[in-house]
């Protein structure tokens, strides 16, 4: 029986493409805690019929067997598949930084060499190295560099991407990557960018050993501009986030920011517990959508993390672990305590260069294990989540956003087990 929806969606014209081999609708899974793979909805020999254009605006009418669909929809066009394919809801980052220009390459033959991440942020390098070359670049190399990026997530099948500021570290320059962030997602059909504000990403130069005094200037000049300019221009506000660490902020200023930033309507994020415990349990008091590395998430921070009615979801960055030679975040057990996790790449020029979203997720099942479900979960309605997107993304269903993602295989787990060495059918030649 074809799952379908009724009103409006019937007056528009209507597509049917199909048949896939399996198509995954990712839908009536538990919002939390652990999946098991028995409990994903598997339809074989599968059609969707949706509206609009796939990835780009459309809205899907129903789901279901392709010939039932065929019948129940005949004035739908056709766009038949001929050879084996297995479809999934278009996959999420729900964690990036591509606003960035220069290399950082030294960096990663320095931490090869013994320096850590915090001795070369110490030491003037690391995420300031980046603020430098990217407050240099021009509007046009920066625009050149997210529109590459954002076509090199398409390629592999993300149709929602969450992308931060927090290379310009100054009111001026932060405004200016939101803009370029924006222009540049305009210019590229397929995939929708969420923008996300990371002003408070590390101290600038100008406010060296003043970071409540940095803090303060957000709150005061930086979070008024964002509120007036969204006004303006009718855009969403971009969420907020802070890089919560002793060593860049913490403590009862970032609370004070972040609590203002919540009072001017913002949603927040939170970089936490990447190298100090502590920064998950201030998102869940603050509300925050998620909370983001978790690499030294302890038992404190996975028991609030996981309590009845926390809605925060723990995003793990398996990409960042890699980079920085860091743990793994504690997936397994934030899962078997009953916490919302989803899995993102962090791309970044500094700890987290590959931008491999599948190829880190599979990595990251291998040694946290985790089941094609959670890993899947975590790319796609989960992430969906901590973007306050569940409604619309994340899910193939009556009513979702018609964002797909196709692969060349009749066997889904395929698709984990290449590693990221699979890669998805290209949607623009379809109808």
């Amino acid at each position: 029986m074809a799952q379908n929806s009724v009103g409006r969606h019937y007056l528009a014209p209507m597509h049917l493409l199909g048949p896939f081999s399996q198509l995954l609708t990712l839908n009536n899974l538990p919002a939390r805690g652990p999946i098991s793979d028995d409990q994903l909805e598997i339809i074989p020999h599968a059609g969707i019929v949706y509206n609009g254009q796939l990835n780009n605006g459309g809205t899907i009418v129903a789901v279901g067997n392709f010939e039932a669909l065929r019948k129940e929809y005949p004035r739908a066009s056709i766009n038949e598949m001929r050879k084996a394919v297995v479809a999934l809801p278009g996959l999420i980052d729900c964690h990036t930084h591509l606003c960035w220009a220069g290399s950082r390459a030294q960096d990663f033959a320095m931490r090869n060499s013994g320096a850590t991440y915090l001795e070369m942020a110490a030491a003037g390098g690391g995420i300031k190295t980046t603020v430098a070359q990217t407050r240099a670049a021009s509007d046009g190399k920066l625009i050149v560099n997210i529109t590459h990026r954002l076509e090199a997530m398409k390629a592999q099948g993300i149709t929602t991407a969450e992308v931060k500021s927090g290379y310009g570290l100054s009111v001026a320059e932060e405004m200016r990557h939101l803009n370029l962030i924006a222009q540049a997602n305009e210019s590229v059909a397929g995939i929708e960018v969420v923008s996300t504000c990371l002003a408070a990403h590390v101290c600038p130069p100008e406010f060296a050993g003043k970071p409540e005094a940095y803090l303060k200037t957000l709150e005061n000049e930086l979070l008024p501009q964002l509120k007036a300019y969204a006004k303006t221009t009718g855009t969403t506000l971009p969420r907020i986030d802070a890089f919560a660490e002793p060593s860049t902020f913490w403590g009862e200023s970032l609370e004070a920011y972040l609590t203002a930033a919540k009072a001017h309507g913002f949603d927040l994020t939170l970089h936490a517990d990447q190298f100090t415990p502590g920064g998950a349990a201030l998102g869940v008091k603050l509300d925050a959508l998620s909370v983001d590395h978790l690499e030294h998430s302890d038992a404190a921070s996975i028991e609030v993390l996981s309590k009845d009615g926390c809605d925060t979801v723990a995003v793990a960055l398996p990409g960042a672990s890699l980079g920085l030679g860091e743990p793994f975040t504690p997936a397994r057990k934030l899962l078997d305590a009953g916490a919302i996790l989803a899995i993102a790449t962090d791309w970044n020029p500094g700890s987290g260069p590959q931008g491999n979203l599948i190829g880190q997720a599979a990595t990251f099942a291998c040694a946290q294990k985790l089941s094609n479900a959670e890993v899947l979960a975590g790319i796609t309605t989960r992430a969906a989540r901590a973007l306050g997107q569940q409604d619309r993304v994340g899910i193939l269903a009556p009513g979702m956003a018609a964002n797909i993602s196709l692969w060349p295989t009749d066997d889904y787990r395929e698709i984990t087990w290449l590693m990221g060495a699979m890669k998805p059918l290209e949607i623009s030649s379809l109808a």
